[in-house]
């Protein structure tokens, strides 16, 4: 039986990786690693187009945006395409495309100044979340109390200058009940959950956060579908919010997730999960 050849392209070999791997020789699946840090893309080749499909593992977003891009234009199918990533690597992408199609999110607003964002933030009401809108793992958040930490942290931003902090991304605050939820979506199935739990308003389990196992709901699985379709679709990571009366909110959605924490916690196989999924682009199914 002839397998869909398989490229993986990643940075430093972590634990999700290692589980990937596994998961493809349980299969029998042969795969090509294909580490971000040594390759040259000559743009006038098709060498590219031996792969089947190429499943996308880097740490750097930069470096897995523009590989995506080269791959996709040379016809070569990748998981997670080019498309997701860029709308998934930038949360001002992000939450305009969930406001597009009606995803429920916490209130948001965009300036490009200083002073107009901190009109938005009064006009929004204290506190607020300050992000970047490139950024992960719960870095460079800023929880927003008062005009004082405002007009110091806009000040802040403006002096460091960079891209990441030229675009202010003002968002709601929302009193969570100590935890938030992560979905897993791969293809058009909502496969597993967890809620990520800390003293910290910051839940992420790379700050410390901790992981169980979160009931999957007709509400949790539709909501989470309806955002990872708003990005593009594949295998996604959706991050969601529970305010005081019970709804639920989008927060994020992330096109490279890690899910060691999440394993044994759901009793989800995800690794095998992906790469079945992978094996699916591949085969054109």
């Amino acid at each position: 039986m002839s397998h869909p050849r398989i490229g993986v392209l990643h940075s430093r070999i972590r634990v999700e990786e290692k589980l990937l791997f596994k998961a493809f020789e349980a299969q029998g699946i042969p795969f090509e690693l294909l580490d971000d840090r040594n390759l040259v893309f000559d743009l006038h080749s098709d060498v590219w187009k031996k792969f089947d499909v190429v499943l996308e593992r880097c740490i750097n977003h930069s470096r897995a945006l523009y590989a995506l891009k080269i791959l996709n234009d040379q016809g070569v199918p990748t998981v997670n395409r080019y498309e997701v990533a860029l709308v998934c690597g930038n949360k001002l992408e992000t939450t305009s495309s969930l406001v597009r199609d009606k995803v429920p999110i916490p209130r948001c607003k965009v300036a490009f100044t200083p002073a107009s964002a901190l009109v938005a933030i009064e006009e929004m009401g204290y506190p607020v979340v300050l992000k970047p809108a490139v950024g992960s793992w719960g870095r460079l958040l800023s929880k927003v109390n008062d005009r004082e930490a405002a007009e110091a942290i806009l000040e802040h931003k403006e002096i460091l200058g960079s891209y990441h902090h030229s675009i202010f991304y003002i968002q709601e605050y929302i009193d969570k009940p100590g935890r938030d939820i992560r979905s897993f979506v791969i293809g058009d199935e909502v496969v597993a959950a967890i809620y990520r739990s800390s003293e910290h308003w910051i839940t992420n389990t790379s700050r410390g956060g901790t992981a169980v196992n979160c009931p999957l709901t007709d509400e949790i699985a539709e909501i989470s579908l309806a955002a990872a379709k708003a990005v593009g679709g594949g295998v996604v990571a959706v991050d969601l919010l529970e305010t005081k009366d019970g709804k639920l909110l989008i927060n994020e959605v992330n096109y490279t997730m890690e899910f060691r924490n999440s394993i044994d916690t759901t009793g989800v196989d995800i690794p095998a999960r992906v790469v079945s999924y992978v094996l699916s682009v591949g085969s054109g199914k």
